[in-house]
């Protein structure tokens, strides 16, 4: 009997084993892995900062000046003035539509109408 009983403790042992052992991979590929997204978001952000200082050397207001005045004839780009703005009350939006009662609405689902 005891002989089953070693041999059963250590068939655990092995199973106990093999399973950390997997783990273990596991858990080194999935660190791999996070290491390698960590990089990519590294090199994104710098990427992202190269675009942003482009943006912002492209959109220099004299720059702008200067391809509007090379342009103008043939774009015809005047300057932004503040009196072609208005506020935002001169603007007719449409009316929400009314609200619907909810009970009226319960009302015509459970009594249907009868028509003569």
């Amino acid at each position: 009997m005891r002989s089953i009983t070693y041999f059963a403790g250590i068939l655990v042992v092995m199973g106990l084993a093999f399973w950390a052992y997997r783990e273990n991979y596991a858990t080194q590929a999935a660190i791999g892995e996070m290491a390698q997204v960590q990089r990519q978001i590294a090199s994104l952000r710098e990427e992202l900062g190269v675009l942003r200082a482009e943006w912002a050397y492209l959109n220099r207001p004299e720059r702008l000046r200067q391809l509007v005045d090379l342009n103008f004839d043939r774009l015809q780009l005047i300057p932004v003035e503040t009196g072609q703005f208005i506020s935002l009350d001169n603007i007719d939006y449409p009316k929400p539509p009314p609200p619907v009662d909810p009970l009226v609405v319960l009302e015509g689902i459970a009594t249907p109408e009868v028509q003569p």
